[in-house]
């Protein structure tokens, strides 16, 4: 279930991705579902002690990328403006899921509006979720796209496999213009490395 990506980017499947980027910082993207904490206990620690974790990055805040938040206890955690103030005002309808929100009600406090960080570029991109970013790692070429996208050609429509955006904090009408900043990455660099939230339509 751990997979290398790069020579510092580990993905470990929690139903929805877990990434451990091992820079001079140690980042998390997403923390996976709490129904797979007992994998990250057993795994992740082969790669990194919890308690090393310095970063976490929520690419959103759906119960199945924050579930395992609260085992990262020297963390700071970060997520899109957007994102915590739906949150803050709105818990419900921005996790989904009412008792993740008890469990992780700490971060309503430790939240911290996401900016470019360790080579990281943020890159907003509404439609799964108001507040749902992408992040772009440049000097590896990898792209960490959340729920937005996993996989298939933009431009022409064929296997495209994306986000749901019927769901309480979804704003449909904004995907389009996110895709196209995905497509703008991946034509611009051709051998990317593709990191979506889940493995789905054959993303991998």
């Amino acid at each position: 279930m751990l997979k290398k990506i790069s020579n510092n980017i580990w993905k470990l499947g929690l139903d929805s991705n877990l990434y451990l980027l091992d820079f001079d910082q140690k980042i998390i993207i997403d923390t996976g579902d709490r129904i797979k904490s007992s994998v990250l206990k057993l795994l992740l620690p082969k790669l990194i002690a919890l308690d090393k974790v310095e970063k976490v990055i929520f690419t959103h805040l759906h119960y199945d990328h924050i579930g395992n938040a609260d085992l990262f206890p020297n963390a700071e955690f970060f997520a899109s403006k957007q994102e915590i103030k739906d949150f803050k005002e709105n818990p419900e309808f921005t996790v989904l899921d009412a008792e993740i929100i008890a469990r992780m009600k700490f971060l309503d406090e430790k939240l911290k509006p996401m900016v470019n960080m360790n080579g990281l570029q943020t890159i907003n991109t509404p439609g799964h979720t108001r507040g749902s970013i992408c992040l772009w790692y440049e000097k590896d070429k990898v792209l960490f796209t959340g729920d937005t996208y996993f996989g298939g050609n933009i431009e022409t429509g064929v296997n495209l496999c994306v986000g749901r955006t019927d769901l309480p904090t979804s704003i449909s009408e904004e995907m389009k213009k996110s895709l196209e900043k995905v497509k703008k990455i991946q034509e611009q660099n051709k051998n990317l490395k593709l990191c979506p939230g889940h493995d789905y339509c054959g993303a991998d």
